[in-house]
This record gives C-alpha cells, structure tokens and sequence, in this order.
C-alpha cells in the first residue's frame, strides 16, 4: 500500500503527513504535556517520529529524540525527517529524559520481526515502567502487526496511531493489551491509489455491528427454526441449559434440551419454554443443533449422528474435543461440507490446537494462519474465540471481532455464544453471516454491561 501511495506522490510526502497526523494526535491527546520523549528507530518509523518532533518543537513543546539510526545509515526518507528536525530546534539526546510526562514510540512500527535488543530493550523497559502516555507510531513495538503477538519486549501503549490502514495483530491475541486506543490516518493515499486499490488485498475485515431486522408481523415460531441443544453431561447440565437460554433469548422459533445426563431434570422453571427432550427421540434433520457444550465423554456416543444428519450444526467444547481424536468423526465432519451443509466450529485456542495436533501457544502465535488451516482442513466457519476473535469459512476473509473484553473470561460465556450462532442458523442465515452477528453481539453484551454489575454467563444469556 505504501509503494502504490508514493508511486504518485513527490518524495517525502508520506513521511511528512505521517509526522504531522502523530505530532496533532499527541497534542489532542496531551495538550498540557511539558516534556515529550520521542524515542526513534533507525527506519521509516523513525523518520515518522523525527518529523512529528519537528512540528512539536515548532508549536513551542519541549521535545527530546532519542535516536537509534545515523543520518548515513537510514532511509533516505528518515534522512530528510533528520534534517528538518535539526532545521526545528529539535533537541537530541544520547539518553532519554528523566522527567518526562508523554512519549512517542516510534522504534519499529510494523517491523518487529525479531525481539528488541541492546538500547531499544533499555528504552523500551524505560518506557513501560514509567507513568507517562505512551503513544505508539502505527504498532506498539515489539508487537507483531499480522498476528497480534507481543515479543518479549513490547510497549503497553495508551494510544496507536495506524497508518495507511489497520493491521489485524492491534485486535487480536495480545493486540488489545497493548495497542490502547487505536487511531487511523490513511495519509490520504486512497486519493492517490485509485484503481491500484484493489491490487492490495485485505489479510482479514474487522466487523461492524449487525443490521438490525425486523420481524414480520404474520411471521410465526416456525418463522425462526428449531434449535436442539446437545449436552450436559453428569456434573456440567449448566452448560446446556446456558447454550439453550441463550438460543431462546436470541429468537429461535423453539429451543429444545437433550440432556446427557440420565438423572437430569425435565422442566427448568426458570425457562418452562425450553422443551427436554431424550436425544434418540429428536430428528437432527429438520433441526439446527448445538452440540458438545458440557457434553464431557457422553458427547462421543451421540456425535456421530449428530454430524450425519443434522441439517445445521454447531460444534462446541466437547464435541470438538471428541472430533480432534477420531478420524470417522473427522470425515463426518468433511462430509457435511461436500454435502453443503451449515457448520460452525466454536474453538478456543486449547481446543484449535488439539484439532491442529499442536499447542495452545502455536495457535495464539498467528490466530490468522490457525483459522485459516482449519477452514481448509475442515470446510466449514471456524470461530476461534480469545481476545479478538477470528472467523472464519471458505471463500471469505476472516473478520476480526472489536468488541468484549477480559470480563467474559469466565465459565459458560463460550456456551452462550454457541447457542446464540445456534439461533441465527436456525433463521437461515449462512452460517459465516449467523457466526459474525453473534460474536459481535456476544462482546458487546459484555461492553455494555455496567462495571459495577456482576458479569456471568446466565446474564448475558438473556441480555437484550
């Protein structure tokens, strides 16, 4: 994107916009600032920093550049930025201040392809241990922009100014914990690509808030489908018994339970509407079913069945589990998609990487590359839950999921988004279309829940 812009631009434009949109966003966010710490790399981020020290000490602030490259060594374009922030007064230092109250990292950008040694180690220790606003030049150093995974040496930042266009490692894996507040500044150059555009291709979509619909007045429970819910072995009913609320509060027609465990209740007082049903008696064929959620070993027996002939399927907790460790389930799995039928794979990232053979940290090291091979090995919408979820499916571009935070981090929420892409499915939207709602209106739930407000499973459920 940034060859293209320049293609029709005169040398340095890029850079001086740069410069200027972060030395603008710096004063919007810390206008009363009385020592800045710009701390520079020896490549184009650099050169972002020089010129937005430029333009600071020209509207009277005290900037101080800390340095890594050499006016000799650098590009041609941090050379220029060099001198014109000579031109400004800018003071250099060999050391950062001391006293300062906000800092612009501008070290890497989106080139931190190996951990940061040496000074930009030391700095970067300085900077994350320090009480000033951090604003990072399009990534937090250290973090990775396609994958979202912090090296050992990263910056926690308040604020990140992307450039150009957004980079999917600010929204997912360690992204959040460290990009802070993400700003964008595309420098204008969609003016300059024009028809060039379409030559870069988007590695993932981040998602947008769902439309609303509105229901036909003469439509009926038939309208919206059935959703069966599979699950609940001995010791976990809770967790079926969440996925079928959420199903409920999220318009299925009718929700029915199959509980795996053979002392279970029949009726829940608390929702007479669910419907208890044994497993042998329903036919899968007419039903969106969600299966695995408190499932434990039971699921296996079932599962079979489920996969052949359920006409829509979402497969979550044990039931991806069980499918991770026996090849017939596997080719039942493949099956369903040669067949064109509707399924959704729910996992996290412990769950992805015991369907991949591998660890929960390989995963969590590139989500994209993850969702990616799952699609392809398994032929169906893959939603890989965590900060910044990832879905999924063939022939789409993964979207990376904006809202939710860390409170959702506790039992049962996973069931409640299985029984909420249950609900969609079962109102017959494609199950990418049905996986991308109800992962953006599971995080924002959650958002919009108030702090002081226990956050549980059950009440986002049935949240509105």
């Amino acid at each position: 994107m940034e060859a293209l812009a320049q293609t029709g631009l005169p040398p340095h434009t890029l850079m001086q916009r740069a410069g200027l949109a972060l030395a603008q966003l710096s004063m919007a966010i810390a206008p009363h600032s009385r020592r800045i710490w710009v701390a520079c790399g020896a490549g184009n981020n650099g050169g972002d920093g020089l010129e937005a020290a430029a333009h600071l000490s020209k509207w009277g602030k005290s900037a101080v550049v800390t340095w890594l490259g050499t006016p000799d060594t650098v590009p041609t374009d941090a050379a220029a930025s060099y001198r014109r922030a000579l031109a400004a007064g800018v003071r250099f230092a060999e050391s950062p201040p001391s006293d300062f109250d906000f800092c612009i990292d501008a070290l890497l950008g989106v080139g931190a392809n190996r951990p940061a040694d040496g000074l930009m180690a030391d700095w970067i220790k300085k900077i994350n241990a320090s009480s000033a606003t951090v604003l990072a030049v399009d990534m937090p150093t250290g973090l990775h922009s396609d994958s979202g995974a912090a090296m050992q040496h990263c910056i926690k930042a308040d604020h990140t100014l992307s450039l150009l266009t957004l980079k999917p490692g600010l929204f997912t894996a360690d992204g959040k914990d460290h990009a802070g507040v993400v700003w964008l500044d595309d420098l204008a150059a969609s003016k300059i690509r024009g028809a060039d555009e379409d030559l870069v291709a988007p590695d993932a979509w981040l998602s947008g808030a769902p439309v609303q619909t509105r229901r036909l007045h003469a439509s009926h429970k038939g309208s919206y489908g059935d959703v069966a819910v599979v699950g609940g072995a001995p010791g976990m009913t809770g967790a079926a018994l969440l996925a079928a609320s959420a199903a409920l509060h999220s318009g299925a027609g009718r929700v029915f339970v199959s509980l795996l465990h053979p002392g279970a209740a029949t009726v829940d007082t608390q929702l007479p509407e669910l419907m208890f049903r044994s497993v042998e008696s329903l036919d899968f064929r007419l039903m969106t079913v969600v299966a695995g959620c408190g499932g434990g070993d039971a699921i296996r027996d079932s599962l079979a069945r489920i996969l052949a002939s359920s006409a829509r399927l979402v497969i979550d907790a044990d039931a991806i589990n069980a499918i991770s460790t026996d090849a017939q389930l596997q080719t039942l799995l493949l099956q369903r998609a040669s067949r064109q039928l509707s399924t959704v794979l729910t996992p996290h990232p412990l769950e992805a990487a015991r369907l991949m053979g591998g660890n929960a940290e390989q995963v969590q090291d590139d989500r994209l590359r993850t969702v990616g091979t799952l699609v392809h090995r398994f032929g169906c919408t893959v939603v890989l839950k965590g900060s910044g979820t990832i879905i999924s499916a063939p022939g789409q571009t993964p979207v990376i999921n904006p809202t939710g935070n860390a409170r959702l981090a506790t039992a049962g929420t996973g069931d409640v988004l299985a029984g909420m892409i249950g609900a969609g499915l079962a109102a017959h939207k494609s199950s990418f279309i049905a996986a991308c709602e109800a992962v953006y209106r599971h995080g924002l739930r959650a958002d919009l829940c108030p702090m002081d407000t226990p956050l549980t499973a059950g009440s986002i459920s049935h949240a509105g």
